[in-house]
């Protein structure tokens, strides 16, 4: 039985068609605003072209920048976020084509059946490599991780469209070697194709630098199919022509860097910076930290992974395994040196936001889950039981939808954006605030304050940042006076932290002393001509000789011990569908600043308002202990 479309058409109207299904979904979840963590700079950095943090994202900066000046008539952040899902769901595209073309050269032995691609679709293809590959590609789509990766800006949209992307490429070049070596042909079309793959995937390494965890897997099928071979080092060499101009993209930095744009992470103008930047220098401590942690990680993976795919999936990833052991030792070598060499390198990054670094892990199963489904379809015999069973497979994809979208559904949040907003409405004009608070505040104030204007009057510091050389010249860049009033503190603490940097013999007490003096010399400096305030997480060390009066989500400070008026604190923001460690963060932050405000309150003697603000600290978060204490104290 055949139908009258050929296999090509097929596979791109079938391919789009998975794409076009993953993007309307994406776009009815879409963050409409700035998100968590990197959002807000990376969203900051694409609209001015700056430089992100390490390790640079030269290319996604400018794709990001190429992406917010379509003519789109949108908010910014909500054009970005856009960006994210067009990636995802493109990349859904490139990888069912990779699944079509695994099954189809790879994965069963009588190959014979599925090669002739130039002909009328067949049942049989229809059914053991079209089904089994839709099916897994919208499990993919779908899943926790990758869904979650399309709906705010981040890097890993972008990768993940070129993960499927130089898979597709790289198999189709082995492919190529293959029947080149049988049929003793020329090596043009297959110089092409290596090439072509080189290109590319010097260019991933431009997004995002784990593109290198391919490398164990593309190592090995490269020398299996080539031996350690003349050949085979010859190719490489010229290989190295295309993957370095793809790779020259990362130019950018020291270019881009040496025009000192608003945003400058790392100021890598020269190549010591450069290659500080771009290696990821700065995140060493956290890599390979300790056993403890690489086990937690890993038990994460696990735990979390039958919710990853909505747990009936992995049962066909199972029998893709099996059936890939028993058939194709090479091929499953292949995506075993995938799957492990992502999980670790993962498992030992010590750091919360974990997730997204599995996502070729995640890849790997999902074609361990269409080679399952694919076996699955295969041993049935009867044409229309097998038929029967390929609808059921390819109905049961869309299941993750329905497991998946109050997770990550995020159409209706807005908390970041409300706690920036609510952090600054309590700040006073031309104000100064020290916080360590990158992931729901700094961040997003990048963007709303510089793309958005929304009160770029207020100073923003890291106090964390504040321990890195490089911040101090894009706080120079934008707010000379700050850094010149300091300047003998700052000069004194950056001749200690030269040493920690270029790693000779230093003292870490001396270090800490000097960056104490640092962050004091800005309150102090600049107390009689701006108001300061400080976050709550600040300690008290770097602020000891200041009374830490509540305006808001923030502390004022004063350098005397009366009891101050304080504004009067009202909180409006937009409580989120989805619930994570994140969400549960600001409202904690937010119940906090209640309790504090009370705590004045109380002090000034309006036990009625104290107790107003005590109440709407238990309303956020239920479980407070210390403000139901309280509370208790204040009625009796």
């Amino acid at each position: 039985m055949s139908f009258n479309i050929s296999w090509r058409r097929f596979e791109y109207s079938i391919g789009a068609l998975i794409s076009v299904i993953a993007f309307f979904v994406y776009y009815f979840t879409l963050c409409p605003t700035v998100n968590f963590i990197d959002s807000g700079e990376l969203s900051a950095v694409a609209c001015t072209l700056g430089i992100a943090h390490p390790t640079g994202y030269p290319l996604f900066s400018i794709v990001g920048w190429l992406f917010v000046h379509l003519p789109l008539g949108l908010r910014p952040i909500y054009q970005l976020n856009l960006m994210a899902a067009f990636f995802c769901a493109a990349g859904l595209f490139f990888f069912f084509r990779f699944i079509i073309f695994f099954l189809s050269e790879f994965f069963f032995k009588d190959r014979k059946r599925f090669v002739d691609k130039n002909e009328n679709l067949s049942s049989v293809q229809l059914l053991q490599i079209f089904i089994p590959s839709a099916f897994a590609t919208l499990i993919l789509g779908f899943s926790e991780t990758y869904w979650s990766q399309a709906l705010s800006i981040e890097v890993y949209s972008l990768h993940v469209f070129f993960l499927s992307l130089i898979l597709l490429l790289f198999t189709k070049a082995v492919q190529s070697e293959l029947i080149s070596q049988k049929s003793n042909s020329g090596n043009k079309a297959v110089s092409r194709c290596w090439f072509c793959f080189a290109f590319v995937l010097g260019l991933s390494f431009t997004n995002h630098m784990t593109t290198i965890l391919l490398a164990p897997a593309f190592i090995y099928l490269y020398f299996y199919l080539h031996g350690f071979t003349r050949r085979a080092w010859e190719l490489l060499l010229w290989l190295i022509i295309p993957f370095i101009v793809g790779f020259s993209v990362y130019l950018y930095l020291p270019l881009r860097g040496s025009q000192q744009p608003i945003f400058n992470w790392g100021n890598p103008v020269d190549f010591e910076r450069f290659f500080w930047h771009f290696s990821g220098r700065v995140y060493r401590t956290w890599i390979f930290a300790s056993t403890e942690s690489a086990v937690k990680q890993f038990n994460y993976f696990i735990n979390s992974l039958g919710d990853e795919f909505a747990y009936f999936p992995v049962a066909f990833a199972v029998i893709g395994v099996v059936s890939l052991f028993k058939y194709r030792k090479v091929v499953i070598i292949f995506t075993l040196f995938l799957f492990f060499g992502c999980i670790f390198y993962s498992i030992n990054y010590d750091i919360h936001d974990i997730d997204s670094y599995f996502l070729l892990a995640y890849l790997t199963i999902a074609l361990w889950v269409g080679a399952g489904a694919s076996k699955v379809v295969s041993y049935i015999k009867n044409l229309r039981t097998a038929i029967i069973v390929a609808l059921i497979i390819i109905i049961s994809s869309f299941i993750p939808i329905f497991s998946h979208y109050n997770q990550v559904d995020e159409s209706k949040n807005f908390i970041v954006e409300d706690y920036t907003r609510n952090m600054l409405k309590y700040i006073d004009s031309e104000g100064i605030i020290i916080c360590y608070q990158w992931d729901y505040f700094v961040s997003a104030a990048y963007y709303l304050q510089i793309v958005e204007k929304f009160r770029p009057d207020v100073v923003v510091i890291d106090k964390e940042l504040l321990r890195r050389s490089w911040y101090y010249v894009q706080l120079s860049n934008r707010y000379p006076w700050l850094v010149e009033r300091s300047k003998k503190e700052i000069q004194e603490f950056l001749k200690e932290l030269y040493k920690f940097e270029h790693n000779k013999p230093f003292d870490p007490n001396v270090i800490e002393y000097y960056y104490e003096r640092v962050i004091k010399s800005i309150i102090e400096k600049n107390y009689s001509t701006r108001p300061i305030y400080t976050t709550q997480e600040i300690e008290q060390k770097y602020t000891r000789d200041y009374n830490r009066v509540p305006s808001g989500l923030a502390f004022r400070l004063y350098n005397d011990n009366i009891l101050h008026e304080i504004p009067q604190m009202e909180i409006n923001f937009r409580e989120p569908k989805i619930n994570n460690i994140y969400v549960d963060g600001i409202k904690s932050l937010y119940a906090q600043a209640y309790m504090n405000n009370a705590i004045y309150l109380n002090m000034l003697g309006r036990k009625d308002n104290a107790l107003l603000y005590l109440d709407k600290a238990i309303q956020i978060q239920p479980n407070y202990e210390q403000a139901i204490h309280l509370k208790d104290q204040l009625t009796r």
